[in-house]
């Protein structure tokens, strides 16, 4: 076995010994690179008792290196492959999980946020290369038919404008990014929580089939692993450091996509939210996010997120009615058509002391303002175009 197998092999042991995200095992990595520090932990050694104890339990199931092994050979049948920090495509932008350090974290989930040491990955884009130009859209599993047309609306735009849709595949918001994606032709990445093998919900299998034919499926669980409650948040930490920004469409009072926007938080990535009906439970997570954190950016399409994610972006115009004829006015201009009666004609001399200006200017923007039919001349002064009618059932009934 060559040294890069050897060490593959023992990121992958490493990854079934502790679950992903300890902070112990990473240092032990960085200090003593995989293999010294599987020795050590193998060996009862270990900074920390919790540690050694987690350890000795998973050791008791059977050893080690040749669940890595299995892994390995079963990660080849199901033509995935594990990527590891030495690899070209690994995505460096993870690596700043090293510094997460998240306010009042008292859940181990809050605590051990380290970066990960391998991830199983099935599809044929480079991992970097997709997670570079990256954002996430993510939300509540019970999403609205709002959340949904938001979610799916943002996901086709991005990846019409060549930006990967990263998200959990889970039902609701994630499920509409990603499809909003893969309707666009563009890429998408789901970001799982168990073997990539056995993607959860089962009621997204040909959703995550398509995912992993023209995108991709990622893991830091080994094929077969179980989608267990605490490592939706685990993994959480990977979608918000791996990609440029996070949009929260949809969030109730305690969701897991709010812990994900608060991860993006943390790490000083663009953080995006946006607002639903305050009459919604839906839309509780999304707007106290809001309330609480200031760096967080109100969004309502696609323009906004751009705008937050993209260096080199034009900001996202600003939003206004039609333009009408009476938007080019001057103040002067302005003034002759409010002094203007609704009903009815006026004369010249009358209209320009109504408006407060001179006759010559009066009789100049008279002029202008016929130019743009916006007023009309009569022979007894000078009167306001009527709107036009609108044609209705009324209108119908009395031509027949």
């Amino acid at each position: 076995m060559s040294d890069a197998d050897e060490q593959t092999l023992a990121r992958v042991a490493l990854t079934w010994l502790t679950e992903p995200g300890t902070r112990s095992v990473h240092h032990l990595v960085e200090c003593h690179g995989p293999v010294d520090a599987l020795d050590l932990l193998l060996d009862g050694g270990g900074p920390e008792e919790s540690l050694r104890a987690t350890v000795a339990a998973r050791s008791a199931e059977g050893d080690a290196r040749a669940v890595a092994a299995e892994a390995l050979a079963r990660t080849d049948r199901l033509g995935a492959r594990v990527v590891v920090p030495t690899d070209d495509e690994w995505p460096a932008r993870v690596g700043e999980l090293r510094r997460l350090r998240l306010p009042d974290a008292r859940r181990r989930v809050d605590q051990e946020t380290a970066p990960p040491l391998c991830f199983w990955v099935r599809g044929s884009w480079p991992l970097g290369e997709a997670f570079e130009r990256s954002v996430a859209v993510v939300g509540a599993r019970a999403a609205t038919g709002y959340g949904n047309h938001v979610a799916t609306e943002l996901g086709y735009g991005l990846a019409e404008r060549d930006w990967t849709v990263v998200s959990g595949g889970a039902f609701g918001i994630d499920a509409a990014a990603h499809r909003g994606a893969l309707t666009a032709g563009g890429l998408t990445v789901a970001v799982l929580a168990c073997g990539v093998d056995r993607p959860y919900p089962m009621g997204n299998a040909a959703l995550f089939d398509r995912i992993a034919d023209s995108g991709l499926l990622v893991s830091e669980w080994m094929p077969g692993a179980e989608p267990l409650k605490p490592r939706f948040l685990i993994r959480n930490r990977v979608i918000a450091a791996g990609t440029r920004g996070t949009v929260l469409v949809e969030a109730a009072a305690r969701s897991g996509a709010t812990q994900t926007a608060r991860r993006a938080l943390a790490l000083a990535r663009r953080t995006m939210v946006v607002p639903g009906p305050v009459t919604s439970a839906m839309s509780v997570g999304t707007h106290e996010l809001l309330r609480e954190e200031p760096e967080t950016r109100l969004v309502t399409g696609l323009a906004h997120v751009l705008e937050e994610v993209d260096r080199i972006g034009d900001l996202a115009p600003l939003p206004r009615g039609p333009e009408r004829p009476a938007d080019l006015l001057d103040d002067d201009a302005r003034s002759i058509v409010e002094a203007l009666p609704r009903r009815g004609t006026v004369g010249v001399d009358v209209l320009a002391a109504r408006a407060g200006v001179g006759l010559r200017t009066a009789l100049r923007k008279l002029s202008m303002l016929e130019e743009l039919a916006l007023v009309v001349r009569h022979d007894d002064g000078y009167a306001l175009v009527p709107p036009p009618r609108r044609s209705g059932r009324a209108d119908a009934g009395r031509v027949r």
